[in-house]
């Protein structure tokens, strides 16, 4: 119940007790009219408890406690748990590790002339997280770069998409640059962040202006060519070091010899403003060089075979050769040439889609090294190999003649010499001095009562001389050729064997491919006694820090597959092709030679490959020449006269003769 005790002196006084409207307790919710003095029945009134309960505040309480412990729990795993990660995070926006690019490796020639340089170079990047994260900013920026660079909008788009997983990496948009052109994209891009102007370094293959000797373009298969990493390279690369702006060696010498020459990149931590510019050097790792790279490649012979190659096409309007000097003792190749060649510096720093499209669709295929991966009818070169299988296999001997009458007649079937009425009764020498057919359709498939090597031994001394597997030259892209058996024939023809068939091998024909360098190859074996040979360009690789210099030993990969007695029976064939057969050019030059001819079939529209292959002196054989003209005809007539110039030019530099 109310205490009305409070309320009595209200009454009888209208001036005190009259109150407009109404007066609220704080305890009570029903109203009094104290102008009339009334108040409500006791059994009307009601009463207002407490409105927060103490289930009520203990549940509050605890929201509270549960709150207080997330908070808590979410700052303990913060600081605690994942303190040291945020802290490098936090790190990582102002601190960078910057790669310091290392000096790729130079390339020399056997006498220390550089057949490359690199020259100073600049670059437009971009390091995604320096860009502002929001859309629209960052389309603002990109839009800025566009116009002051000249890179289209959407290229640079294309770029950040693709790396989008190397954010602190800088991306190259734009290369070549030179000086005046960086400083000033430098001055226009400075309040951009994300943007760098980075200095570095480009291949430059030497060229006459640098080299007295004249340019080495014949070189640019041996070189080769570096270009940029593509996606899949760069994820394999990586962890190893590679940028998504570093070069890696596509080609020749460069491909082969990237982990020699490219060296060991340096860093540089650096302190970074908000738009990640570098303020300060913290610490500091120097770059290691590549190592230096000298060849066997002698700068002057390759620029002389390269020249007598032009002027003989240029003579004949022929359009494709390729041309090889090896030392036929330790496998060192002095000279390589492949014609129609390129300028591997179309290839520095990038080279334009419209270029590179020319040399696609060239149909001299100017970009292909003819002089390894070109596959050929070997013709009468491998008549070398069958007399040495012959020999070995004891078939012939050294006095053993067949009558050559003009070809043999197989059921119905005329295989021909190519002399018409033959050469008359011939021994092994004579058949390899003037490349007498009937003598290898004998000693190959047989004939009558005289029984040949037959298809298998054939292709047993064969794949012993190295024909249908690589060489192991230190160049990619080298082919194996192609040696015909019994069984693939079967397989791939759905045709037994037939003895024209090892008529056709025998003399180099029908479906037998070889590479120039496989013909130098065997011919290094006929000269030096029966060893086969890994060729090689690299002669030894030299630290430029320490200058220590290691060696490149010659390497060989089969021997004593025929004996010596009758690999200098096939050496004194090569000799008589000199002094009484169809080398007889041979005979002009002022030191003993020895010689093969070769012509080799492979169209019934266009003109025969002209193949020569050659060594000198004959006592001490220390340089092989092999030389093939594309449709070029007769070797006699075209591939002869390159080997015996160049042969002239090497005596007078190396024999003072």
């Amino acid at each position: 119940m109310i205490d009305q005790e409070p309320f009595k002196n209200l009454e009888g006084s209208k001036s005190e007790g009259r109150l407009a409207g109404k007066y609220r307790h704080a305890w009570v919710e029903e109203s009094f009219d104290f102008e009339m003095g009334a108040a409500p029945a006791p059994e009307k009134r009601n009463y207002l408890g407490t409105s927060i309960t103490a289930k009520k505040i203990k549940i509050f309480l605890g929201v509270i406690v549960i709150c207080l412990v997330v908070i808590y729990s979410r700052i303990f795993y913060l600081q605690i748990v994942k303190g040291s990660a945020y802290r490098l995070l936090a790190e990582g926006n102002r601190l960078r590790l910057r790669p310091i690019i290392a000096e790729r490796g130079i390339i020399f020639d056997r006498f220390k002339t550089p057949l490359v340089e690199n020259v100073p170079s600049f670059s437009l990047a971009i390091v995604p997280q320096d860009l502002p994260p929001a859309k629209e900013a960052r389309q603002k920026i990109i839009s800025q770069i566009s116009q002051i660079s000249g890179v289209a909008g959407d290229y640079i788009q294309e770029i950040l998409k693709r790396y989008g997983s190397y954010s602190l990496e800088s991306l190259v948009i734009k290369e070549n640059l030179d000086y005046d052109s960086a400083l000033k994209l430098y001055i226009n891009s400075a309040n951009l962040p994300g943007v760098l102007i980075e200095k570095g370094t480009k291949r430059h293959y030497l060229s006459g202006e640098k080299i007295a000797v004249g340019a080495p373009f014949s070189l640019a298969h041996v070189l080769g060519y570096l270009g940029k990493l593509n996606e899949k390279e760069l994820a394999e690369l990586h962890t190893r070091g590679y940028l998504p702006s570093d070069y890696l060696g596509k080609s020749g010498l460069e491909k082969e010899y990237e982990g020699v020459l490219r060296g060991k990149y340096g860093r540089k931590k650096i302190e970074v403003d908000t738009w990640g510019r570098e303020q300060n050097v913290l610490a500091e790792e120097a770059p290691a060089p590549g190592q230096n790279l000298v060849l066997s490649i002698d700068l002057e012979a390759q620029n002389k075979l390269e020249d007598l190659i032009k002027e003989m096409l240029r003579r004949t309007g022929k359009k494709k050769a390729a041309g090889l000097v090896l030392n036929p003792q330790t496998g060192a190749v002095l000279a390589m040439v492949s014609w129609p060649t390129f300028n591997n510096n179309d290839f520095s720093g990038g080279i334009s889609a419209v270029k590179y499209k020319q040399y696609l669709v060239n149909p001299d295929q100017p970009l292909f090294n003819r002089a390894i991966g070109g596959v050929y009818p070997s013709g009468s070169t491998v008549k070398l190999v069958i007399a040495a299988a012959a020999l070995e296999e004891k078939i012939i001997t050294k006095a053993t003649t067949v009558l050559s009458t003009g070809g043999l007649d197989v059921g119905g079937h005329f295989f021909k010499d190519w002399k018409a009425g033959g050469h008359g009764a011939t021994n092994v020498t004579k058949a390899i001095a003037w490349s007498v057919n009937t003598f290898f359709y004998y000693v190959g498939g047989g004939y009558e009562k005289f029984v040949g090597l037959g298809v298998d031994r054939l292709t047993k001394y064969m794949r012993a001389f190295n024909l249908a597997k690589v060489t192991g030259i230190d160049l990619p892209g080298e082919a194996e050729g192609f040696l015909p058996s019994r069984d693939w024939k079967e397989e791939t023809k759905k045709e037994r064997w037939y003895v024209g068939d090892t008529y056709n091998l025998s003399i180099g024909q029908g479906d037998l491919l070889v590479t120039p360098l496989q013909v130098a190859v065997w011919t290094s074996a006929v000269a030096n006694g029966g060893k086969i040979i890994r060729p090689r360009l690299a002669d030894k690789i030299i630290d430029p820090v320490s200058k220590k210099e290691t060696f490149i030993l010659p390497e060989i990969k089969n021997q004593n597959m025929v004996s010596a007695g009758n690999m200098e029976i096939v050496k004194q064939g090569m000799r008589e092709c000199v002094t009484a057969g169809s080398c007889g050019l041979m005979q002009t030059l002022p030191f003993l030679t020895g010689g093969k001819t070769g012509t080799a079939q492979w169209s019934s529209k266009n003109p025969d490959h002209a193949w020569f292959t050659s060594f000198a002196p004959y006592s001490n054989p220390q340089v092989v020449v092999t030389i093939l003209v594309e449709e070029g005809k007769e070797g006699s007539a075209v591939a002869m006269p390159i080997a015996r110039d160049f042969l002239a030019w090497w005596g007078k530099k190396y024999l003072g003769h």
